[in-house]
């Protein structure tokens, strides 16, 4: 196989040398999670304009996966950025060298910056002099992944090794030293590439060996790392063998404070207990498709209702429920800002609104063309605000009635108000997948977990720190 030139430089960092297993401890560990310092915006109708744009690249990525092309219990802080995302921090390597990763539960695959040949376009938040990049030479566990290795097939989609491992099949398959090919992923905002290895993660109380993770040579519009938690075998749960996993999201009023709340990795085999506090909806089957791998990665939930202001929005069912080619159904996605609608779901819910708020409030029309965002209210002349509720009802009963923070955004030195909901006439290629994306902007202050063993998705609202 003929190696892209910008690669050749990178492999005199490794060696090829086994890796150790390590030992692990079931004590459960926790990590930060947190929002960091990132682009301070002055203009909140910029912020609100980008955010909207992002959300609507994710969404664009997510219903249609076709487009992108892959060549114990424990704790840590989660931290949220102003450009939407909630971070962690992770070490890898021998000794560990900690990075910043964005945490996304609609990937499935692990990757940083690498090396100091790391190139970025595109990424001025945060600043190029603000990436911290893996240096494999500075670890003696580092190893490039072979070609034959499975998990090169975690990473491309239809690996056959017999076709593109060619140089192993000239040659003794146990010496072969042809590495596994490049990967391109493409996100909804931008794209990243490199070569895979396979590396010790190193948690509180744990150690896993030969952890597959990606060490990104360049990327555009992804200045950070990225943690992909969804269901495929190479995200950081599959890896790292948790039965479940939860996070507290810190309201977006943190941003760029440095404060931060919990994520728990929850790896004990006793895990299958309900958390009495929390509300819990089954995961709905993942539509299974050719072509469409992604699909299977995502978390589906059975969204039955959406009520404003307590009146049934109606909304035709199958946009609720995923068909047999992968159309509609609901997703929760941690890297998904606002929440995304198609439009045959997002229009019956804002024209509620607008029926039952402009009987008190006017439109404001003009800050809607500024944010991307709709509808919007003009409150002048009000000493408060009183707004509907939006709630939604899922499979089983279970309801989750938002706070009026996760989805209305005040703007204007606080004369607006603005729905944080999106959508787009994507066109008729561009309807498959998901109809809805519950992004991380709605789940603000809610303790949500993922309950891995027993296929359930729990949620509870309270203050998160």
């Amino acid at each position: 196989m003929s190696v892209p030139s910008c690669f050749l430089p990178f492999f005199s960092l490794f060696f090829f040398q086994p890796l150790l297993i390590s030992s692990s401890s079931s004590t459960p560990i926790t990590i930060p999670l947190s929002i960091s310092n990132t682009n301070s915006y002055a203009d909140l109708y910029q912020k609100l304009s980008q955010l909207s744009s992002t959300s609507l690249a994710r969404a664009h990525h997510i219903k249609n996966p076709q487009l992108s092309n892959p060549l114990p219990t424990s704790t840590t802080p989660l931290l949220p950025h102003s450009y939407g995302g909630y971070s962690i921090s992770l070490s890898f390597g021998t000794p560990p060298q900690t990075i910043s990763f964005i945490m996304d539960t609609g990937s499935d695959f692990v990757w940083f910056p690498c090396t100091k040949r790391y190139a970025c376009r595109n990424c001025s938040f945060p600043g190029p002099q603000d990436i911290t990049s893996f240096f494999p030479k500075q670890s003696s566990s580092a190893k490039i992944v072979g070609c034959l290795n499975k998990k090169c097939g975690w990473i491309h989609s239809n690996f056959d090794p017999n076709l593109s491992c060619s140089e192993c099949q000239s040659q003794n398959q146990e010496k072969c030293t042809q590495i596994c090919p490049p990967y391109l992923i493409l996100y909804g905002s931008g794209a990243t590439g490199g070569i895979a290895l396979v590396e010790t993660l190193d948690l509180p109380n744990k150690k896993v060996a030969n952890f597959l993770v990606g060490c990104s040579l360049f990327s555009s519009r992804q200045p950070a790392g990225i943690a992909g938690f969804g269901r495929g075998l190479a995200s950081l749960p599959s890896q790292f063998g948790l039965k479940k996993f939860s996070y507290c999201l810190l309201s977006r009023s943190f941003d760029d404070s440095g404060k931060s709340s919990l994520l728990v990795l929850d790896g004990q085999s006793n895990s299958d207990k309900k958390n009495g506090n929390l509300s819990y909806i089954p995961f709905s089957k993942n539509p299974i498709l050719p072509g469409k791998k992604a699909f299977q990665i995502y978390y589906y939930v059975g969204l039955r209702k959406i009520s404003v202001g307590g009146k049934k929005v109606k909304i035709p069912y199958k946009y609720l429920v995923s068909d047999s080619d992968g159309n509609g159904g609901t997703i929760v996605d941690s890297g998904s800002t606002f929440t995304y609608m198609n439009s045959p779901v997002f229009e019956p819910v804002v024209s509620e609104f607008i029926n039952q708020v402009t009987k008190v409030y006017e439109r404001a029309e003009n800050v809607e063309s500024l944010t991307g965002l709709k509808p919007c209210f003009n409150l002048s002349g009000h000493d408060s605000a009183v707004l509907p509720e939006l709630k939604f009802s899922f499979k089983g009963g279970a309801e989750m009635k938002l706070p009026l923070a996760n989805y209305f955004s005040i703007v204007g030195d606080n004369k607006v108000v603005c729905l944080t909901m999106v959508t787009a006439n994507l066109g008729p290629e561009l309807t498959t997948g998901p109809s809805i994306i519950l992004g991380s902007f709605q789940m603000q202050n809610f303790n949500v977990e993922y309950d891995l063993l027993n296929e359930r998705f729990g949620f509870r609202q309270q203050i998160c720190k």
